[in-house]
């Protein structure tokens, strides 16, 4: 695999279900450990980890909002794991396509997806169906590597 360029480190808004269902956190966190590992900024590392309902508990849903949607404005990309349905992520990414920013959304083959999602044609969207973490590190890789530039 190609290492990412990345100089001045990318900042990423990484989306995923956290009230929707969990049952895919373990691919979250692997998402997100991909991005560190390459040296990548994740705004939202947090929500991959088992953890974070315990830790947001405490946060008021104005908070989750202005915080949120704050880092979607600042990021220079988003990548949403699209597998569990979340009005969350569909609003995140609504919002990045808003800003004009890049993005990625993946989700595991044979889990049903909408098709807003799937139907986008916007030139800085992908949609990518996943069978392995390879695969999708690839794809995540070569999106990273043809946006990167582009901030």
């Amino acid at each position: 695999m190609i290492k990412c360029k990345n100089e001045d480190l990318m900042n990423i808004y990484f989306s995923c279900s956290i009230t929707g269902g969990r049952e895919d956190q373990d691919i979250y966190a692997q998402i997100v450990h991909f991005l560190q590992e390459y040296e990548y900024k994740v705004l939202t590392a947090h929500l991959a980890y088992k953890k974070v309902i315990a830790e947001e508990a405490d946060l008021t849903p104005i908070e989750v909002y202005r915080r949120d949607m704050t880092w979607v404005s600042n990021c220079d990309v988003l990548i949403a794991e699209v597998s569990t349905p979340s009005h969350g992520v569909g609003y995140e990414i609504a919002e990045a396509i808003h800003y004009n920013k890049p993005v990625f959304c993946c989700y595991k083959k044979g889990r049903k997806v909408s098709k807003i999602i799937t139907g986008n044609t916007n030139e800085k969207y992908r949609v990518f169906c996943y069978k392995s973490t390879k695969a999708l590190f690839y794809e995540i890789n070569d999106f990273l590597e043809e946006f990167g530039e582009a901030r």
